[in-house]
């Protein structure tokens, strides 16, 4: 049955579909789901104290581990393994290549297993695959190490959006997924400071180069957290042990509220060929893969932070140390932009200024060649780019969001194709074009900007075609009217934004 909507009061689900896959209302009466009461607001409170600080420390390890190759370069293994500048970059693309290309198969396997089984188990994985980089004495074996590496990690970050996406409303996506997303700005402030005390004072004990004991000890810790990781992380709602009958209905109920398909228990799913032909036939994907590719081509300036702040002046361990700051001012980017954004409930504008803010930085990081000036724009530019991709991958998981099936493989697809921009920006930085890097500011500033304008025409044309999806089991389309904040009115404007079925 459709559901109603009154300005006035209060939403209510009362729902079959959404009530069945949660298997609860058998032979009783089904209580009606109230947005925004105290029962929903426990609920809330519940899930994030279960879910959001496992996953934040899930991904601070999965950052340190595919990042700490940038420390390890000014720490040493760029002497001993005589790498080129070229083939430093040729040891990163090898990771994003394959990360971009696993992603897709990952989250497909996803969507019919069980997470904490299934993420855990990749992170165990790749941390002892990055304890293997301690044992790499040229640049071939460190790329193949590196080929692995990103084999592994591919299905972690579009796997938790797709676990995320499957709790959360749309209104309250964005904000989680950006207090996740700070692990990765704070492994980088922590990698720096691990960095420095590792390399600082065991570098030569017992024979050992200080790089390598930063690979050894970062893996091994990963693979620790995998099984706290195994033990704490939930499943999707309909198979959540630690749910009560009445919080998985709650739960089904909120998300058939938002028009979003569950996971796991939804009577209504594609196959994984027609979920994959919906999701290829769909502009929206390329539109929205392009934004991504734009702030993940940027985003791999991250890799060579240590370097810029090197060349700021700063050596030894201390150019290590001063990659610290830059990432604690990122992590205050992404909590700030995304929780406005949820709170405005607004996304294409909040991308677009950001990032035309970024913009502006670097192009005072290409007019200017003082060393503090530098190092104080580098701080706003790169808190800029890390603001955005919680934004952008929201903002698909929002605008597609019904059936489950394609709201995974578009995750997916989109995070897979964008991390794609990696492989080419790797090789903006080398070693000849410094100590002025005008090639790598430049490009840099360019993406944000080409960014800037492709939210706004995302925006545009998600408010003249907005999304729909015909129901197999009913026969009736879901009418997904145009994201948040494109300036149309919507059933719903006066009380929780969701889309109406």
């Amino acid at each position: 049955m459709p559901l109603s909507y009154d300005d006035n009061k209060p939403t209510t689900v009362h729902d079959e579909f959404a009530l069945g896959s949660a298997q609860t209302g058998r032979g009783e009466e089904i209580a009606q789901y109230e947005p925004g009461g105290a029962e929903e607001k426990a609920f809330i409170r519940k899930l994030d104290y279960r879910l959001i600080p496992i996953i934040w420390f899930m991904y601070v390890m999965s950052y340190l581990d595919r990042a700490n190759i940038g420390n390890a370069k000014t720490g040493g293994m760029e002497r001993d393994l005589n790498l080129t500048s070229n083939e430093y970059s040729i040891a990163l693309l090898v990771f994003f290549a394959m990360s971009s290309a696993k992603a897709l198969p990952s989250n497909m396997i996803l969507v019919r297993v069980k997470p904490a089984i299934y993420l855990p188990a990749l992170m165990c994985t790749w941390g002892g695959i990055s304890m293997c980089l301690a044992a790499c004495n040229s640049y071939q074996t460190l790329s193949v190490v590196r080929f692995f590496l990103g084999i592994v990690e591919a299905g972690f970050a579009p796997g938790i959006l797709f676990l995320l996406s499957s709790w959360y409303r749309k209104n309250e996506l964005a904000t989680r997924f950006a207090l996740y997303y700070t692990a990765s700005a704070f492994s980088g402030a922590l990698g720096g400071l691990l960095a420095g005390v590792i390399t600082g004072n065991l570098d030569g004990k017992g024979g050992v180069a200080g790089w390598r004991y930063l690979f050894i000890i970062e893996g091994a810790a990963t693979i620790i957290a995998s099984l706290f990781a195994y033990w704490l992380l939930p499943n999707f709602p309909a198979t959540t042990s630690w749910l009560t009958e009445r919080e998985k209905w709650l739960c089904a109920a909120r998300l058939q509220a938002d028009g979003v398909g569950a996971a796991q228990g939804d009577s209504e799913t594609l196959g994984h060929g027609k979920a994959l032909k919906s999701v290829l036939a769909d502009w929206r994907t390329y539109f929205m893969t392009f934004l991504f590719m734009m702030v993940t081509g940027a985003q791999t300036i991250q890799y060579f932070i240590p370097t810029l702040t090197k060349k700021m002046g700063y050596q030894g361990v201390m150019a290590q140390y001063m990659t610290i700051p830059i990432y604690m001012v990122a992590v205050v980017g992404i909590i700030i932009i995304p929780m406005s954004s949820d709170r405005t409930k607004e996304r294409a504008w909040h991308i677009t200024i950001s990032m035309l803010g970024g913009a502006a930085c670097f192009a005072v990081l290409i007019a200017t060649q003082h060393p503090k000036v530098q190092y104080a724009f580098l701080c706003f530019g790169v808190a800029a780019i890390y603001a955005n991709p919680p934004l952008v991958l929201v903002w698909t998981s929002n605008i597609i969001a019904y059936p489950a099936e394609k709201r995974a493989i578009t995750q997916a697809f989109v995070n897979a194709l964008g991390n794609s921009a990696s492989i080419y920006g790797s090789f903006l930085w080398p070693a000849k074009t410094g100590p002025k890097y005008t090639m790598g500011f430049a490009v840099t500033l360019a993406m944000l900007a080409a960014c800037a304008a492709g939210a706004q025409a995302m925006n545009y044309l998600n408010k003249k075609y907005p999304y729909s999806y015909e129901m197999p089991a009913r026969r009736q389309d879901v009418e997904m009217p145009e994201e948040m904040g494109t300036g149309a009115e919507t059933p719903l404007e006066k009380s929780d934004m969701s889309h109406a079925t």
